[in-house]
């Protein structure tokens, strides 16, 4: 199986919400727009087996496996969408890309244990065909994924299985562009891509504490450059890998800068949702470098708190973590009042997570009662 992979997992811990696979620039050989293949599956585990795509229903595809806990946090929601539509909609997971070891019996036992949080049709894809003819002919490397067939039998999206509630409406009503889709979506292919080939052309800017401390790299040339390749392709200017060199080297050229800068990646999605975790993490990783200045240290509790709003599936998200950091950012910034606040809001997050660690809980409160001081 493919070694998992996601941009953040190169610079701090991992929080985008869904199993990320590395992934190349190839044409996929299916796509949007495309005549949806014949399903082929090893067994049904749930519901009424689908033979065929029917002419004027709608199917989701929803490919997942038993190892994967965003497959799990997503389907609580993909059962709400199946009872919304119901009649409309026929929504179907596919298991795909399970361990060898994992029996049908233990898959099985897995569908069972999920009751009404799975309340739709489930299937274990025969053999690899399911994978290679669906999955990895459309170029995708991660999972949960959603592929959307449409009366007419065709490809009418492929996506995170978050987004479903704002696309099925528009498919069931035929008001949806698969033209428009289908450039959308090899666009933000294109963009993830290139913006993974540029970090290692940025990378020697950045510098390298571990051997040499206070290297704070070389700013001017990482913007020089970043420069050109933005005016090359201006759709990276805000996406993640470019997002983080960025704001990395505007923090030790210009912080004012970086200020508006980081406020504009926050407001602006790429090939995926605003960077806003990127500038939370960048923040954390100069704060012990450069002297910053409280308004950047805002911005820091103003990422991590959009971190928090926008994350798709709270309960994978350690938020008693953010509460803290943002506590933090709003003491450095000198607002004692809001560090207080998201302080307390960290302890009542950590005492919510099953078996919290009595070590963070006793930093936690020391912190608050710095602030209260």
């Amino acid at each position: 199986m493919n070694k998992p992979f996601n941009f953040r997992l190169l610079l701090l811990p991992v929080t985008i919400p869904a199993i990320i696979y590395a992934q190349d620039e190839v044409t996929p050989t299916l796509n949007i727009g495309d005549p949806a293949p014949p399903m082929q599956v090893r067994e049904w585990m749930k519901g009424a087996p689908v033979q065929e795509f029917q002419k004027d229903s709608i199917y989701v595809l929803e490919f997942w496996a038993t190892w994967c806990v965003p497959c799990k946090a997503a389907m609580p929601g993909l059962s709400a969408l199946a009872n919304k539509y119901k009649g409309k909609v026929i929504v179907i997971g596919v298991d795909i890309l399970e361990q060898k070891k994992t029996t049908l019996k233990k898959i099985k036992t897995f569908v069972d244990s999920m009751g009404t949080q799975m309340d739709y049709r489930v299937a274990v894809g025969d053999s690899n065909y399911m994978e290679k003819g669906w999955f990895d002919a459309a170029g995708e490397r991660g999972i949960p994924h959603s592929f959307v067939v449409n009366g007419e039998g065709k490809l009418a999206w492929i996506g995170y299985p978050y987004k479903l509630e704002e696309v099925l409406p528009a498919i069931i009503n035929n008001t949806w562009d698969i033209k428009d889709a289908l450039v959308t979506r090899n666009r933000n292919r294109h963009l993830q891509a290139r913006d993974r080939e540029v970090t290692e052309e940025l990378s020697p800017y950045l510098g390298d504490e571990r051997y040499k401390p206070g290297d704070l790299g070389q700013p001017d040339s990482a913007l020089q450059k970043i420069a050109a390749i933005v005016q090359q392709e201006p759709g990276l200017k805000y996406a993640p890998f470019v997002a983080f060199h960025t704001f990395s080297a505007l923090l030790k050229t210009d912080p004012q800068q970086a200020l508006a800068y980081g406020k504009e990646v926050m407001a602006t999605p790429t090939y995926e949702e605003p960077a806003c975790g990127i500038i939370a993490d960048v923040i954390e990783i100069y704060s012990s470098r450069i002297d910053l200045p409280a308004e950047i240290y805002r911005l820091g509790a103003e990422a991590y708190q959009q971190e928090i709003d926008q994350f798709p599936y709270p309960q994978l998200l350690n938020n008693a973590k953010r509460y803290h950091k943002i506590a933090e950012c709003y003491f450095c910034a000198g607002d004692k009042t809001k560090a207080i606040e998201a302080g307390q809001k960290a302890i009542a997050a950590l005492k919510e997570r099953k078996g919290y660690s009595a070590y963070d809980l006793s930093q936690y409160e020391y912190n608050l009662e710095e602030y209260l001081k």
